[in-house]
């Protein structure tokens, strides 16, 4: 804020508004503007309303937008101000006595000092060239769109967890073409069919009746009193339902309760783009985020797949615990895993999920922590990641012999058996199975590999 002169009143505006004031007396409407742009219509008319919070204390302040730039006089520092609702033929230079927006100074100076610190020039500097100036208005108006963005991505989300927006590498504003949402979006001719039936337990982890919901699917209960995974990567999660007997604090109930961790999307210094960081502390086994996109059938993925890998990047993610009928795609509709990067060592495992939706073909994709993580830390995970596992019969059997970073998943199918790719990867390291592999119904046929 800053006190200024104001512009010249239009009196017959001024007049309109308080003739009409007298009019409406006792009336009252639905008013769309916001209130600091009624403020601003305020100032501007030198118009008093205590009831905006405009009085003549402050009937001369002005709300400062950005500075676009700096010079030096002596000892006097001046900056060129924009100010907020107003057009950039308004803008004037103010003396640095006159300014209150400590927080705009700082940023400024903070982006004046790395820019400086790039081009290897002095940062004593008296004025600033063209470039320079030009550089830091669009500085400024791209932390303006993040903020925007980021404003608008914590309105949408509906986990506790918050969600910051950086970028101190570039230029670069929010990416277009992206719509944040919490849950998959069902793309045509899939049917998502709701459970039927839940637990009746009364004390899911402790006195669980038939095994609770895992054990109708005869599988362990996957978490331990805290919440954390407790069984091996490869092996389902069955969670509570809708349907179940027990209530929202249920030990059996984790993935289902969204993020929890307050985490950062920024712009990354190594050219990988965007990234996701943690601000908070991660403790291992315990769950991060889920996966979220639009589900398609794998004939539409082949044929987006091809598209996406002109363009240079795909968000395509095999749902293929069972078979590969599904694919999740994340590239125009997903949440914050849609930035998340590969990493050869990672931090984040795969689970595959199911809640309220038993169709082994359609799991939940959720990311546990393999490590604690630090505060700050950013989130990854292997794309061709998965520990192996061996589906024979009633029996699960994870088997770590397997040298390659794809792996097998033999699962019994009437008197033979099949062998099938289980990667649960994005398409940008996915190829289809007959191309890697000899895929024969019979028991005793070799298997071929290109690895």
């Amino acid at each position: 804020m800053i006190v200024r002169p104001p512009p010249n009143p239009n009196w017959n505006i001024l007049a309109a508004l308080k003739k009409m004031a007298e009019n409406l007396n006792g009336c009252r409407v639905l008013c769309k503007s916001t209130l600091n742009h009624l403020q601003y219509l305020c100032r501007q008319e030198r118009v008093e309303c205590p009831q905006l919070g405009v009085t003549r204390k402050n009937l001369n302040d002005f709300e400062v937008e950005y500075l676009c730039d700096y010079k030096k006089k002596g000892e006097q520092e001046y900056y060129l101000v924009k100010w907020k609702q107003f057009p950039d033929s308004e803008n004037t230079w103010e003396p640095r006595k006159n300014l209150r927006c400590l927080k705009i100074l700082k940023q400024f100076h903070k982006d004046l000092d790395q820019e400086l610190k790039r081009l290897k020039l002095r940062r004593n500097v008296k004025k600033l060239d063209h470039g320079l100036s030009h550089f830091l208005v669009q500085k400024a108006k791209q932390r303006k769109l993040l903020q925007q963005w980021e404003a608008h991505l914590n309105a949408t989300r509906e986990h506790k967890g918050r969600i910051l927006v950086s970028n101190e590498v570039d230029l670069d504003g929010p990416p277009k073409d992206f719509t944040y949402i919490n849950n998959y979006k069902v793309g045509d001719g899939i049917i998502l069919t709701e459970v039927a039936i839940g637990c009746e337990c009364k004390d899911c982890l402790h006195d669980p009746l038939s095994g609770c919901c895992p054990g109708a699917s005869l599988n362990k209960f996957a978490y331990n009193d805290k919440g954390q995974v407790k069984i091996k990567a490869g092996l389902p999660i069955y969670e509570c339902n809708s349907r179940c007997n027990c209530g929202p604090e249920c030990p059996n109930r984790v993935v289902q309760k969204g993020i929890q961790y307050d985490m950062c999307i920024f712009k990354t210094e190594n050219g990988r783009g965007w990234g996701v960081r943690t601000m908070e502390k991660i403790k291992k086994n315990s769950f991060v985020m889920e996966y979220v996109g639009e589900i398609i059938t794998s004939e539409e993925a082949e044929r987006r797949g091809h598209i996406y890998d002109k363009q240079g990047a795909t968000y395509l993610f095999d749902l293929d615990y069972i078979e590969d009928v599904y694919t999740v795609d994340a590239a125009h509709y997903g949440n914050i895993s849609h930035f998340v990067n590969h990493s050869c060592n990672p931090n984040l495992q795969v689970y595959n999920v199911f809640i309220n939706n038993l169709d082994e073909r359609l799991p939940r994709i959720a990311f546990f922590a393999t490590r604690t993580i630090k505060a700050g830390e950013e989130l990854t995970f292997d794309y061709k990641m998965q520990n192996p596992v061996i589906f024979l019969g009633d029996w699960n059997i994870n088997i770590d012999s397997f040298s390659s970073s794809d792996f097998l998943t033999l699962l019994s199918s009437s008197n033979s058996l099949r062998w099938w790719w289980s990667r649960s990867i994005p398409q940008k390291t996915r190829k289809r199975t007959e191309e890697t592999v000899g895929v024969s119904t019979d028991f005793g046929a070799t298997m071929n590999s290109n690895d």
